[in-house]
């Protein structure tokens, strides 16, 4: 796993599991358990919520989904609970194939909160800003069949997912394109919006990518400040390192 000496706490932020997404192969346990083993320091579960490829039944009822939607983080905090292990919640929301990271929230907000299933982009993150939270426009160029058009908003995100290793990183064997992240690096620096790095991880297999810091995070909300303030960190797509601000830098 590629790191930097002065950046050694790698955090993955893009992270799925089979509990809560369709589309993964592994448990929450089985996925922590193998991210704490290739060296991260904490992982963030963002499985895909009911507008996107979700394992969850959609026609239970809210809090029942919730609840269900849940035991994938849940299995990943049981492992990282019994290791030292930092396992943070969060979620992939999605609107007619345009996605966001959503952090900052947990299950029980959700369950307080059931206008967010129906929620607009706008009042997502109107929601999301009056819990605490932050949204991350996962992979904004990225060109896939479920994906009908790249729809932007640029007032109505705290930051963008400028490097995904499932575009750039060697071992990738999906959405392979590194001009999705070139394009999205532009963009975030066009609109001066900060930039994470994530896997997009469905199974085991882990690629390295992340964002990484001279501390460890105490909370997902400790990682939602570090993002949106001047605290200095790096972003890996697995094979190479980047500053905040997308630019490569030495290994």
């Amino acid at each position: 796993m590629l790191k930097s000496k002065d950046y050694p706490y790698l955090y993955e932020t893009h992270l799925h599991t089979s509990q809560g997404s369709a589309c993964a192969v592994n448990s929450g346990y089985d996925v922590a358990k193998a991210a704490h083993e290739a060296g991260y320091a904490g992982i963030i579960v963002t499985d895909h919520n009911w507008g996107g490829n979700t394992a969850v039944d959609r026609s239970l009822s809210w809090k029942e989904w919730v609840l269900q939607f849940e035991k994938g983080y849940l299995d990943a905090k049981a492992y990282g609970d019994a290791h030292d292990f930092d396992v943070f919640f969060g979620y992939e929301a999605a609107y007619h194939g345009t996605e966001f990271l959503i952090y900052g929230v947990d299950a029980e907000w959700m369950i307080a909160h059931p206008e967010i299933r129906t929620a607009a982009i706008e009042t997502q993150y109107k929601l999301i800003h009056e819990a605490g939270g932050m949204v991350i426009h996962a992979h904004p160029y990225r060109e896939e069949s479920y994906i009908p058009e790249i729809r932007l908003y640029p007032e109505l995100v705290d930051g963008v997912e400028g490097i995904n290793a499932a575009h750039s990183n060697h071992l990738s064997k999906s959405h392979n394109n590194p001009r999705y992240d070139t394009d999205a690096i532009a963009y975030a620096n066009e609109h001066k919006l900060p930039m994470t790095a994530g896997s997009d991880c469905h199974s085991v297999q882990m690629f390295g990518a992340g964002v990484a810091f001279k501390r460890r995070l105490k909370s997902i909300h400790d990682y939602c400040q570090a993002i949106l303030s001047e605290e200095e960190y790096m972003l890996s797509n697995g094979d190479c390192l980047y500053d905040k601000y997308g630019k490569p830098v030495e290994k």
